[in-house]
């Protein structure tokens, strides 16, 4: 397949990506004009960052007034699982070209790793051009949803809408829910909540949720290993 070829069929598997980008990306623009940032550092922010779960915790822990170090810490955490998802993607991509490599690194999200994993197997050359090509046009969406969030934004900002505010525990209930295979998934996950519950009452800001989950995290290993 040539290389026109495996972009426009990369545009083309993008397109449910980029569906399900739209709302987020709008609620994401929406929920960030309530915080001190201005709109170019909303924009800005999906332009150099890309990555919707860690922006909404960012937009969501500012507008509570959170301090720096653990808005940091836990965008940092919730994006570790970029290495697993990036080592794994990897194999595929031992014949594209090194000067590639950290552009698709770069566009690697959830969506396009489970597409990717998908569709990478039946594919046997251009693979690298083809994720690039649909990771870019899931990225262009990203950031032009998220431009349509702050332009919608400023004009309905004043009235109540309640259900925004629930876009992040929705988007990461989803998440959670699909990442559980096993039970221990589940017991970890709810050991985690009330933790944070726990934490919360204990420790100052927003540490509890950094806490709970190392801890969680931690107990599950060490569970796990002695079962």
């Amino acid at each position: 397949m040539s290389y026109k070829k495996s972009i426009i069929s990369g545009f083309k598997k993008s397109i449910p990506v980029i569906l399900g980008y739209l709302p987020i990306g709008i609620s994401y623009g929406i929920l960030a004009l309530q915080t001190d940032l201005s709109p170019y550092l909303i924009v800005g922010m999906s332009v150099f960052v890309f990555a919707g779960s860690s922006q909404l915790i960012a937009v969501n822990m500012l507008t509570a007034q959170a301090a720096l170090i653990p808005v940091i810490m836990t965008t940092f955490l919730v994006n570790l699982r970029h290495i697993l998802m990036s080592a794994s993607l990897s194999l595929h991509f031992k014949k594209t070209p090194q000067k590639l490599l950290p552009f698709i690194g770069f566009v690697i999200t959830d969506e396009s790793f489970a597409l990717g994993n998908t569709l990478l197997n039946d594919r046997e050359e251009n693979k690298g051009i083809f994720f690039l090509s649909m990771g870019l046009s899931a990225y262009l969406g990203w950031v032009l949803s998220s431009l349509a969030g702050v332009i919608i934004g400023r004009y309905i900002l004043n009235f109540e809408i309640p259900v925004i505010d629930f876009v992040l525990p929705a988007m990461f209930i989803i998440l959670l829910i699909m990442q559980i295979n096993e039970k221990m998934d589940i017991v970890v996950s709810i050991m985690a909540a009330v933790l944070s519950i726990i934490f919360y009452f204990i420790l100052p800001g927003n540490w509890n949720i950094i806490v709970a989950t190392v801890t969680a995290a931690v107990a599950g290993v060490i569970i796990e290993n002695a079962i």
